[in-house]
């Protein structure tokens, strides 16, 4: 069991990857402030950390996140304010650098929303899944409105966030909301054995200036999308990057990509 609100969240980095695992097994890993606070103070740290280059999000026990914790939807029905909150539950979809979820049990409202918040996503076979919001008289929150019907498109969306019906980890991958299924047994396995080799292979600069452009271009018509990426591929650390990724390719070793740099040096 997790004693303590620096145990709610786990944090471990090796080859490049930081892992994030909520561990609240005693309550399926329900979303609470303590799990909240230390899940995005640990993404800062991620963030901050040269040696990371790509973050893994899971959990403990036979479930993902069920969602907010139910003490704390109880007091929210009985008119309790909403809590004070230090960043928005939204706060995910803007860390620069990759993130992958491996949703490893149930995943539903608020654990649903973060997975969705990361970049790609690794189901376990058979996993279920539902945004539950309208099941439990509540609108869909913390940017899962808009999202949705990104990831899915809009009469999709539709369907999961009118009807709050539940549904697979098989069916999330054919609509495009799940990247790849995986038995239990090497979710996590294979979602690190991806992610060990966008940190090895791929620049972090460029993931991060590619998650900077999908933000962006979701809103852009073609000819401001076209503009932005002739406006990135100015800034002079694209050369540098280009020579080394070419070098790496004709020399058949693996590249020397430097880290991420400072936020308030790259502006990104």
């Amino acid at each position: 069991m997790s004693d303590s609100p620096d145990d709610v969240v786990l944090y471990e980095v090796a080859d490049g990857v930081a892992i994030l695992t909520f561990n609240r097994p005693e309550r399926n890993n329900a979303w609470n402030l303590d799990l909240e606070f230390r899940y995005f103070d640990l993404l800062d740290a991620a963030e901050a950390d040269p040696a990371v280059r790509v973050v893994v999000v899971t959990a403990t026990g036979r479930c993902f996140c069920p969602g907010a914790d139910f003490q704390r939807l109880d007091a929210k029905a009985n008119g309790a304010p909403p809590p004070e909150r230090r960043r928005p539950i939204s706060y995910p979809f803007h860390i620069r650098k990759p993130m992958i979820a491996a949703i490893n049990g149930p995943a539903a409202g608020l654990g649903l929303v973060q997975a969705a918040l990361c970049d790609v996503r690794f189901a376990a076979v058979g996993t279920r899944m539902t945004t539950a919001f309208t099941r439990r008289g509540l609108i869909a929150e913390h940017l899962i409105s808009w999202l949705l019907p990104r990831l899915v498109g809009h009469g999709v969306a539709s369907d999961l966030l009118l009807s709050g019906r539940m549904f697979t980890a098989e069916e999330a991958c054919a609509m495009g909301l799940v990247n790849r299924v995986v038995p239990a047994e090497d979710l996590l396995a294979e979602t690190l054995a991806y992610a060990k080799d966008m940190a090895a292979n791929c620049s972090p600069l460029a993931m991060a200036q590619v998650k900077q452009q999908l933000r962006a271009d979701w809103l852009r018509s073609p000819e401001a999308a076209l503009a932005s990426f002739e406006e990135l591929n100015l800034d002079p650390r694209r050369r540098a990057e280009l020579r080394e990724g070419v070098a790496s390719f004709r020399e058949r070793r693996p590249p020397r990509f430097p880290p991420l740099a400072d936020v308030h040096q790259i502006g990104i």
